[in-house]
């Protein structure tokens, strides 16, 4: 149970008051269709003295619960045969005691003292009081093991949760130093032929940086914010290709707050330049859209570069992390799809559910 302690109690409290109250009117109601002389006051001290007593030995039968289970029957007969007698013989003891001190002997035997009266009650007093240690045993130990299964399920979600999310974060430390080697075997290659546009690419790649360590905690980012990644990604891009490389940003306005994976666009925008536009002679141009439809988000990336191989395409590093990290964020609910262009080019189509970012 959640509930503040005292909302607890409280409940505890009016379910026996209730249970006394109806016990009560059942005995009265019988006393009326009997024709006996009936009275409130006997009854309703006794059963609002049984149920108040019951109340507060609950903890003792929750603990006594707990030191019976998990043994097998053989404990659990161990436990509760002797606890059971002597919890309801004293139950019904003190009940006695106190039912004789506040109204005394019945109006049908007022010479009968206190020792023939409890002998007389104490039977079939027992007998209910034994009943009841059994149903409040059993209903404990149900609320035990479902507050028990809550828990675990909690547990296990929450283990869950860890274990994608340390998932994700190692399948982008793989992503981020495959990207920086890429770049830093491109600036070492300008370093000496022209170093003007070595150190526009240092500069660029480190506002790449910048911005990837500011969000090196966030699984999924505004796609605004991922397409500014890509921006200085691909300015990244632009000196090294130079003339030989066009690009196009095609992002629907209505877009710029979707939630998307976090670096999701960046390898498969390496991938075309790498794979696609790269061994192209003449000029190449590489388009990303973005669009709403329906309740799904659509990203892709165009290319008109040499196409898939005719074998087909194989998952490198960073198409085969792309699909890990959407099936573990959206599973079925996501795909990735490689398409060879009627005009020539490759085109990697990703579809994953809409959601925005809370305002």
């Amino acid at each position: 149970m959640t509930a503040p302690r005292w909302k607890i109690w409280g409940l505890v409290f009016a379910f026996w008051t209730l249970l006394a109250l109806s016990y009560t009117a059942s005995s009265v109601i019988s006393m009326i269709s009997e024709g006996e002389v009936y009275t409130w006051i006997r009854p309703l001290t006794w059963n609002l003295t049984n149920a108040y007593l019951w109340m507060l030995l609950t903890p003792l039968v929750a603990w006594l619960g707990t030191q019976g289970g998990g043994g097998g029957w053989s404990r659990f007969w161990a436990v509760h045969a002797p606890s059971s007698i002597l919890l309801a013989a004293l139950e019904v003891m003190v009940v006695l005691c106190i039912y004789w001190t506040l109204v005394g002997p019945p109006a049908s035997r007022p010479d009968i003292n206190f020792g023939a009266f409890a002998r007389m009650q104490f039977a079939y007093n027992f007998h209910l009081s034994w009943i009841t240690y059994g149903v409040m045993l059993v209903v404990l130990r149900a609320i035990d093991s479902q507050r028990r299964l809550r828990d675990e399920r909690l547990r296990n979600s929450q283990l869950e949760t860890q274990l994608v999310q340390s998932q994700l974060q190692t399948l982008r430390v793989q992503l981020q130093p495959h990207f920086l080697f890429n770049t830093l075997n491109a600036i070492s290659a300008l370093a000496l032929a022209d170093p003007v546009q070595a150190r526009q690419m240092i500069a660029r790649l480190s506002d790449f940086l910048r911005l990837t360590l500011e969000e090196r905690h966030a699984q999924q980012v505004p796609l605004s914010r991922e397409v500014e990644f890509l921006t200085c990604y691909l300015g990244i891009q632009q000196v090294r290709f130079q003339d030989r490389l066009t690009t196009h940003l095609d992002v629907s306005p209505d877009t710029m707050r979707a939630l998307v994976p976090n670096m999701i666009l960046q390898p498969l925008v390496e991938n075309a330049l790498r794979h696609g536009l790269l061994d192209k002679t003449e000029r190449g141009t590489l388009r990303v859209v973005t669009r709403r439809d329906g309740d799904d988000l659509l990203l892709r990336v165009d290319d008109d570069g040499i196409g898939l191989p005719a074998d087909g395409a194989k998952d490198g590093l960073g198409l085969g992390n792309t699909r890990t990290r959407l099936d573990m964020l959206f599973g079925a609910n996501a795909s990735l799809e490689l398409h060879r262009k009627e005009e020539g080019g490759t085109r990697v189509e990703l579809r994953f559910p809409f959601r925005e970012r809370a305002a």
